[in-house]
């Protein structure tokens, strides 16, 4: 893989001031593509830029939370008149909840859960979809976890949204099948996260792969030339 394999490349990645998304982020702005970087702390994005910039990157902050939909239809409206087209987007934020009975949850919870990690999700294919078909070679990704396809007690909100995301994506990628754009699912596995420090308190975070480890896979499916689509795919360490 050369080093500048996604030159000129425009990527939208939610979630990218921490975790999976800031690792990402990094990844591909270095392999020389434009990171439109979304997250709700300024903060945070503030630094990711200064890591892009020192890697001699290019990036875009957009403070907004992923739940804001009008936000995200005025996000694609500026990237249209800036760029005319999206060609990477990574759909990766998404928050834990609550490891609950399903019967204890609040509807505050379930409903917040299921709005971030799944409704944000279809309004990112709604908003964006018209950008990526403009690409050459339009490339959507979405982060999912081993628990939207197995029964783990305890984990409600987290593993519907993750199943409901699954369904969304592939269905997504039936209707684009016969069009130039690639549409797939990335399961990054067990990685050290805020948010698996969260749900495994218990749980030695050095013991875990960071999340550096699994850009490999983002990188891949963000090409012009893969061909993958409709599948989802498990994240293996580099390192």
């Amino acid at each position: 893989m050369s080093a500048l394999s996604l030159e000129g490349r425009v990527a939208l990645i939610t979630g990218a001031s921490r975790g999976i998304g800031r690792a990402v982020a990094l990844r591909l702005a270095a392999e020389g593509a434009h990171v439109i970087a979304l997250a709700r702390t300024t903060k945070d994005l503030e630094a990711l830029d200064d890591d892009i910039t020192e890697l001699g990157g290019r990036s875009t902050l957009v403070p907004l939370d992923v739940a804001d939909g009008v936000g995200i239809d005025r996000l694609a409206e500026t990237l249209f008149e800036r760029h005319g087209r999206l060609d990477v987007l990574v759909g990766n934020a998404a928050i834990l909840g609550v490891l609950s009975p399903i019967g204890h949850i609040s509807p505050n919870v379930w409903s917040r859960v299921i709005e971030v990690n799944l409704n944000a999700n279809w309004r990112l294919i709604r908003s964006f979809d018209p950008l990526l078909r403009a690409s050459s070679s339009g490339r959507a990704l979405f982060v999912t976890s081993g628990v939207g396809h197995e029964v783990v007690p305890y984990w409600g909100p987290y593993a519907v949204s993750k199943a409901g995301l699954e369904m969304l994506v592939r269905i997504y990628a039936a209707e684009t099948a016969k069009t130039m754009l690639r549409v797939n699912i990335i399961n990054p596995r067990i990685v050290r996260t805020e948010m698996r420090a969260k749900a495994m308190p218990g749980e030695d975070p050095a013991s875990l792969i960071p999340p550096e480890a699994i850009t490999d896979v983002f990188v891949e499916l963000s090409l012009p030339n893969c061909r993958h689509h409709g599948e989802v795919i498990e994240a293996r360490a580099s390192v």
